[in-house]
């Protein structure tokens, strides 16, 4: 494990009479320059330039802030990477003390493919998170506040241009809920898939949800629409019945598994696609042969693959990591039923980097109440 630390600057704000194209489309950032009397062809020049890492004209030295903190950790393909950016606190916090400084947490992950290494961005939504999962760091925290689509569409700068990394895949895993937050995911997803700005390919991005009935139905208005439909969709399953979710996740206790399995089993997928079910596989508590076959009913019906995720402990956790032949029995068992699933590999866990560890230590330990599903 390593930390480099690399000195935080502050934002700078562009001229007031233009906005940041951060979390604009390029329309979007053209519109806003033409009701600042800014032609279309300076403002179409801006906006590449600007998401090039070049920012020019008006936008020049306008650059997001630069991450506060770099850790690093090794993997199999390469140098897992967790960053931290720095954004301002909400002006007031119900019941909650108010921090003095906010910070995002964000995780570059080697992919090494056929001719190359590139990298998918893990990007936070939220700083913190009201879902009160029990085995993730985050949910420690309570939520805090829901980012902007320019503070979300900084993460992927961050680790373009600060980082130098090359990323070909967004996962909106980090920090927070995206369905609680979807203005901020869907305008991001929208900027993030400008091929006049970051250019990320739609089929590249995959939102994670613990399964807010409320926001699928939100987020399968947009999915329906063109350019949305390769949108992949990942949700945390994380038990085979009522009983055992209710216990690690709150929110099948308003919205159970019976309720997501039909809006699951409805879910517009194209031809090849398939929804990511996702499953944190926790000793003691979901790891049984029996959890495996009831799962495997449960989803039946539902064209999915089953990512099977070896806990990664949270601070104080009171479950350990699964031994790898728990998690080799359990995949087997799925198999056996039928079920397509596959492992996902840990990297970044001596780090606080992997599935489930983001969140910030010092909030956490400040926190006075929990926040309720809102």
């Amino acid at each position: 494990m390593a930390e480099r630390p690399n000195p935080s600057h502050p934002a700078s704000s562009p001229p007031s009479r233009l906005p940041s194209p951060l979390g604009l489309t390029h329309a979007g950032f053209v519109e806003a320059c033409r009701g600042a009397g800014v032609g279309s062809g300076r403002a179409d020049a801006m906006y590449r330039a600007f998401f090039a890492g070049r920012p020019e004209g008006e936008l020049e030295g306008c650059s997001p802030p630069e991450p506060t903190r770099v850790l690093e950790s090794e993997s199999p393909e390469g140098v897992v990477r967790k960053f931290l950016l720095p954004v301002p606190p909400p002006e007031r916090l119900s019941g909650r003390e108010l921090p003095e400084a906010l910070e995002t947490e964000s995780v570059v992950i080697p992919m090494r493919g056929r001719h190359a290494t590139t990298h998918t961005l893990c990007v936070s939504s939220q700083v913190g998170c009201a879902m009160g999962c029990g085995f993730c760091e985050t949910a420690q925290m309570g939520l805090i506040r829901s980012l902007s689509p320019a503070e979300i569409v900084a993460q992927w700068w961050a680790a373009t241009h600060c980082l130098g990394a090359t990323i070909k895949n967004i996962v909106f895993m980090g920090m927070g809920e995206p369905l609680d937050n979807p203005g901020g995911v869907i305008g991001a997803i929208e900027a993030l898939t400008d091929r006049r700005g970051a250019a990320i390919a739609m089929k590249n991005i995959t939102v994670s949800t613990v399964g807010r009935i409320d926001g699928l139905l939100k987020l399968r208005e947009r999915v329906v629409t063109d350019g949305w439909k390769r949108l992949n969709l990942a949700v945390s399953i994380n038990a085979p019945n009522d009983e055992i979710r209710d216990s690690i996740m709150p929110i099948n206790r308003a919205m159970p598994l019976g309720e997501l399995v039909r809006v699951l089993e409805e879910w517009p997928l194209r031809p090849s696609g398939a929804i990511c079910a996702e499953y944190v596989l926790i000793p003691g508590v979901n790891d049984k042969p029996e959890h495996a076959d009831e799962l495997a009913e449960l989803l039946k019906n539902i064209r999915c693959c089953v990512n099977v995720i070896p806990y990664n402990p949270r601070r104080n956790s009171p479950w350990p990591a699964p031994e790898e032949a728990s998690v080799d029995a359990f995949l087997a068992r799925l198999e056996a039923r039928g079920q397509f699933c596959k492992r996902r590999r840990t990297k970044g866990r001596d780090t606080m980097a992997a599935c489930g560890q983001l969140g910030n230590e010092q909030i956490r330990g400040r926190k006075l109440v929990q926040v309720g599903l809102g």
